[in-house]
């Protein structure tokens, strides 16, 4: 008996869903550039023809991946986060709580927060323009760490430079989470201590 159309569409539907789940993981284990569509076929289980029917090429399978692991909530929750009357010190151990949080219970987050950082290191340039959300994040991250330089709260140093370290933490244990079984996850107290000063000195 044939399939319905409305069978059909469904079944493409959850064909589309299914690379797009599968392809996120990969590409943060294995990086834009170390990605080829036969292996990501492969792995997916389709034939590389079947991809080519809902993607036409690999650069664009990736930027629906990167606009999937980019929603604007991530940037509104850190814009209401550096609105708050709050002290940086309560900011810096509000974001770290929230990213730590994320990161234990969601592997769709772990592999947002790898895929953000590959990105700023890759060289394509379709994959360079579309590392503004991730630039965003460390520009709010900035932000805070000004403020709280001037409360003296947070540790001395170029604003740029302590976003990076901080984000390059969260991004070690996202890959730890996603590609290793035995590790510890540090708690929230231990990420912001990235960027708060030692007040038992």
């Amino acid at each position: 008996m044939p399939k319905s159309k409305e069978r059909c569409q469904e079944i493409r539907e959850e064909t589309r869903a299914k690379i797009l789940n599968e392809s996120i993981l990969y590409f943060a284990k294995n990086s834009f550039a170390g990605t080829k569509i036969s292996d990501l076929a492969k792995h997916i289980g389709i034939g590389q023809g079947t991809l080519y029917i809902y993607f036409k090429s690999k650069e664009e399978l990736f930027s629906e991946i990167f606009a999937l692991a980019n929603s604007s909530n991530e940037i509104e929750e850190l814009q209401n986060l550096i609105r708050l009357p709050l002290s940086a010190k309560r900011k810096i151990r509000k974001l770290s709580n929230r990213v730590m949080t994320r990161l234990m219970e969601d592997d769709g987050y772990a592999a947002k927060v790898v895929l953000n950082t590959q990105m700023m290191f890759e060289q394509n340039s379709l994959i360079s323009a579309q590392t503004s959300c991730q630039s965003e994040i460390y520009q709010i991250t900035e932000k805070i760490i000004k403020q709280g330089q001037k409360e003296g709260s947070i540790v001395e140093g170029l604003p740029a430079k302590l976003a990076d370290y901080y984000w390059g933490v969260v991004y070690l244990y996202a890959q730890k989470k996603l590609f290793t079984t035995k590790y510890k996850m540090i708690s929230e107290e231990d990420l912001s201590r990235v960027l708060l000063k030692d007040e038992t000195r």
